[in-house]
């Protein structure tokens, strides 16, 4: 992974400033803790908070990876490929590639999701499904700033590993920084 950039982040709280102190009260498990009370569910439910892309292009693509020198990982990860398509016929499915691409070391296949709600369904679903193989999930956002830096932030700090986790190859990135 490349080195983290020095950055400030936004606060977390932001919006909750003024907010009365959270309640100590555990609920009835008693691990958990009983959580102030709100009028209406969060709109993160309802669409990807900014600055994911609620657009065209979705909030977040799965990489699906396969070592294609592997017969029974290739078998299994085509399998799941076209498994998907159909059950998901929804969502998004690129190519099935027999090789490295972009900055991707191994084969692999991508979904992408568009929803919040495809989001919750398809990962929990693949967290059951993706068997011997490795996902990276990782958001596409909108954003100022140098379209390589962005994309390089969405591959690293902001990405999500099932199974092993694959080293990426940056350099495409890199070189455009």
């Amino acid at each position: 992974m490349p080195p983290l950039q020095k950055r400030t982040f936004p606060s977390p709280l932001a919006g909750y400033e003024n907010a009365p102190a959270l309640p100590t009260e555990r609920a009835e498990d008693g691990k958990s803790f009983v959580n102030p009370k709100n009028d209406q569910l969060s709109t993160a439910y309802e669409k990807f908070a900014s600055p994911l892309d609620n657009g065209r292009r979705g909030g977040f693509d799965v990489h699906i990876y396969y070592y294609q020198n592997n017969p029974e990982q290739t078998e299994y990860a085509r399998a799941l490929w076209e498994r998907i398509r159909r059950e998901f016929p929804e969502l998004r499915i690129y190519t099935f590639w027999d090789r490295p691409i972009g900055p991707h070391p191994v084969a692999m296949f991508e979904v992408n999701l568009f929803t919040p709600a495809q989001f919750g369904a398809f990962i929990s679903w693949l967290a059951v499904w993706r068997g011997p193989l490795s996902v990276l999930v990782h958001p596409n956002t909108v954003e100022d700033g140098a379209p390589a830096e962005i994309e390089l932030r969405n591959h690293s700090e902001r990405a999500i590993w099932m199974g092993e986790r694959i080293p990426l190859d940056f350099g495409l990135f890199l070189k455009h920084l």
